[in-house]
């Protein structure tokens, strides 16, 4: 057990980092953060910043001496980082973990072989792979580069045969993967804190919507029935349970025929979990800092029910956006990255209420990105 007073180290600066970074000082430990920005969000609540790109040798020496555990904040952290700091630390959650989920060839196999329900899916690494993985997917269909695609990036809409290689060469042949296009009724999440020991304890699930690729809007508890919400905590515990995972997982998964699919996993604090700071008895990212250290477990219930908004950059394009449009309703909380470049489709904060009715806190939420100027969900 690492107890506060104790120096962590945190692989990435950005906004995960951050709150994850305001977490562990709260409760009292020091956090070195690595990320070569000299305007990473989370250096400004760290002790220490070194500014090494992520692959620094020597900075990883110095993350394995001075810190008694180490995590990361996004899922490209160069998994080989990881290993080579384990040696000399602890790092929750392992780079093995962390690889499997950096790459869709690996996650959708691993989904596969483990008997986990997942949408049709082919590995096109080479142009003579089109062709059999056309047999294998029905169009219309997404493709999607297999490493290094977030937020809607590395993703191409295929409507016919021809597009794949059009689009494969486009992206001059990288890995990718095929996958059948569903039709969503709902996409969801959950978000899981994994212990050492197996313990699990794990957050409502969420309800998503998504615009031009980006998470809009969080829903949360989500609007399924409870034998649906069940299965799906089911499904991600054993999946951390297979994975042998140490630290927070996030685990997105599509409504289809009111069942179940995996869609992909996150090796860290979600988007989508981050109404937990303000809706849930534990966040996720005092339960980060509570796997990496080796601590109980909080409790993960939520006390209020909650829609979160993301904030981009988008929304800066007139100036800075009028927060008293948003502070202005009782149950809002602003949270703000600290980001210094306002960017259109960059994550800048979110916005969470919290109310005693569901509906009320989803008529707020609306409301405030309608004052914002944020345009309709696609």
């Amino acid at each position: 057990m690492i107890l506060p007073g104790a120096t962590l180290g945190v692989l990435g600066g950005g906004q995960l980092g951050r709150m994850f970074t305001v977490a562990a000082r709260t409760l009292g430990y020091r956090v070195t953060v690595l990320d070569p920005d000299p305007y990473a969000p989370a250096a400004e609540f760290a002790t220490a910043h070194l500014k090494a790109p992520f692959d620094d040798r020597a900075a990883h020496a110095e993350l394995s001496s001075t810190c008694e555990a180490v995590t990361t904040e996004f899922e490209n952290a160069p998994a080989s980082a990881l290993e080579s700091i384990a040696a000399f630390t602890v790092v929750r959650p392992s780079g093995s973990s962390v690889a499997v989920a950096q790459d869709r060839r690996r996650e959708k196999g691993f989904f596969a072989e483990h008997g986990l329900p997942v949408g049709r899916f082919a590995i096109v690494e080479s142009a003579a792979d089109i062709g059999p993985a056309l047999e294998q997917v029905r169009l219309p269909a997404l493709l999607k580069t297999a490493r290094l695609g977030y937020d809607g990036k590395g993703q191409a809409r295929i409507e016919k045969a021809g597009d794949v290689g059009a689009v494969f060469e486009q992206w001059k042949r990288v890995p990718c993967v095929l996958e059948e296009l569903l039709a969503l009724e709902r996409e969801v999440s959950v978000v899981l804190a994994r212990a050492a020991d197996g313990t699990v304890a794990v957050f409502p699930l969420a309800e998503n919507r998504h615009s031009r690729g980006i998470l809009d809007v969080t829903i949360a508890p989500a609007r399924v029935p409870e034998a649906l919400a069940a299965e799906a905590t089911a499904l991600a515990t054993r999946l951390a349970a297979e994975l042998r995972y140490v630290g927070v997982l996030a685990v997105e998964m599509f409504v289809v025929g009111g069942k179940l699919l995996l869609n992909e996993m996150a090796p860290r604090p979600h988007n989508s979990g981050h109404y937990t700071i303000d809706a849930c008895r534990s966040s996720q990212f005092e339960q980060q800092v509570r796997v990496l250290c080796g601590l109980p477990l909080g409790d993960p219930s939520q006390h209020t029910p909650a829609v979160m908004v993301n904030l981009l950059g988008d929304i800066w394009a007139g100036g800075v956006p009028r927060w008293d449009a948003v502070l202005r309703h009782p149950g809002a909380h602003l949270h703000l990255y600290g980001k210094r470049e306002a960017r259109p489709g960059r994550k800048m904060g979110h916005v969470t209420v919290c109310e005693t009715a569901p509906g009320r806190a989803l008529e707020v939420a609306l409301e405030i990105r309608r004052s914002l100027g944020i345009g309709d969900e696609e």
